[in-house]
């Protein structure tokens, strides 16, 4: 599960304290369908004012990542139809995904319309959480995993990304795998696959690391056959 699905999340639950049901929408949650990692989709959510007031939104917003560029009505006629407009962007997402749209009224009442959805993520991970340990500037640390594409024929093409290289290497071994227990990954099967080595090459501890003793790292890929998509690794660990 990723950062950002952890985080859409916590904020469903956030939002249903303040849900009022006279901005509603149909069905509830509201689907906005399948996308790939990466992709960038316009969204147009419909539903209506079931009271026997006007509705006037200040503002509208989204809880958790990715979203942007809002249109909606300024003004919503007393059992009148609404429609709301916004993008967004599925980097760093994969799986179900749950976003909110908060509508905040002129007299500052919140709204909102909850979402859900599912991004589909070109590569799978063995494993996607890798601890470092208690560690000291400049300690090396190295893991190894294994990566096949969710489609199981082509073979994965990852590389680190730019910002991911500064502080760690890979290493790269094309293979054969097993994937029919998750938990018990094996060479030798029939899915086009790759056995990356990860090492560190000294963690940086810069910024806001500088305040705190937990270490949370996001190791990002890129790939030529899926230049959209966001695959990525947490390491995570304690600075000594």
């Amino acid at each position: 599960m990723t950062l950002s699905r952890i985080v859409g999340i916590a904020l469903v639950g956030v939002a249903s304290l303040f849900a009022d049901d006279i901005i509603r929408f149909v069905p509830e949650p509201y689907p906005i369908g399948s996308v790939e990692q990466g992709e960038v989709k316009h969204v147009v959510i419909k539903g209506a004012n079931v009271t026997s007031k006007e509705i006037a939104l200040e503002n509208v917003m989204g809880q958790g990542v990715g979203m942007s560029n809002f249109k909606f009505p300024q003004k919503i006629a007393p059992n009148a139809a609404v429609t709301i407009e916004f993008d967004m962007d599925f980097s760093g997402m994969e799986g179900e995904v749950n976003p909110v749209v908060v509508m905040v009224g002129t007299d500052g009442t919140p709204y909102t319309a909850q979402l859900t959805g599912m991004v589909n993520a070109p590569f799978f991970f063995g494993e996607k959480m890798f601890d470092a340990g208690f560690y000291k500037t400049g300690e090396k640390r190295e893991w190894t995993f294994y990566v096949w594409c969710t489609n199981k024929r082509e073979r994965p093409d990852l590389t680190l990304d730019s910002l991911a290289s500064r502080e760690f290497s890979m290493k790269a071994k094309p293979v054969m795998l097993n994937v029919d227990k998750l938990d018990q990954i094996k060479e030798g099967g029939k899915v086009p696959g790759m056995k990356i080595t990860l090492s560190t090459k000294g963690l940086l501890r810069e910024g806001f690391e500088l305040k705190q003793k937990s270490i949370r790292k996001i190791v990002g890929f890129k790939s030529k056959m899926h230049p959209k998509a966001t695959p990525e690794v947490l390491v995570i660990g304690y600075w000594q």
